[in-house]
């Protein structure tokens, strides 16, 4: 069954700030299906996603008094999951360099086909979290969280239009910020677009 999940609303995010713990516990299970999906699209492998899910949703019950805006939820834990993907990729490749001098310590089918997946994914999320606030916005809500073209509209006091425009600029950007990677690798993703691109 396709149902869509509502993030908590702010009336019940601040209860749960001032210590309601009925409240508290219901945020939790409200913002999980959002956050297993954060974890799916940021995470390398489906045990990374619902260990980062998990590991979000433990700082989630325990600090979220320090939550500024209670309609600053989504993003908030957007970044809380994209960090603990980003741990877990520095994690896996430097247990990998420990054990690359055993020769029996490859269990996987190709060892480095997983770091390469990874890498990946933690390039997606940097590429992802370098974008301008307002194209960031748009397609994390479009992309990322599913939501409706008009429910993203209205959230972000957009017309339609605009909205579709400034999603389209923010997919271009993420190809654009990716396909320069692609093309030099040995390169940082901050440098300028347009630059010489000879090696």
């Amino acid at each position: 069954m396709n149902q869509r999940f509502a993030w908590p609303d702010e009336r019940l995010i601040r209860a749960a700030q001032d210590g309601d713990v009925t409240s508290l516990t219901t945020v939790v299970m409200e913002s999980q299906p959002h956050v297993r999906k954060f974890a799916i699209s940021l995470c390398a492998s489906p045990q990374d996603a619902e260990d980062a899910a998990q590991e979000a949703l433990i700082i989630l019950y325990r600090k979220i008094g320090t939550l500024r805006a209670a309609g600053a939820l989504a993003s908030w834990m957007f970044r809380i999951v994209r960090n603990e993907c980003l741990r877990q990729v520095r994690l896996f490749v430097s247990r990998g360099d420990e054990k690359s001098a055993e020769p029996e310590a490859s269990a996987e089918p190709s060892a480095e086909d997983a770091v390469l997946h990874r890498l990946e994914a933690e390039r997606v999320a940097a590429a992802v979290s370098a974008l301008p606030r307002d194209l960031r916005q748009v397609l994390i809500m479009r992309d990322v969280q599913g939501l409706p073209g008009k429910t993203v509209a209205h959230a972000l006091g957009l017309s339609n239009a605009a909205m579709k425009s400034r999603l389209h600029r923010a997919r271009a950007a993420l190809r654009h910020s990716l396909a320069a990677t692609d093309r030099a690798p040995d390169q940082t993703i901050d440098q300028p677009a347009g630059g010489d691109s000879r090696p």
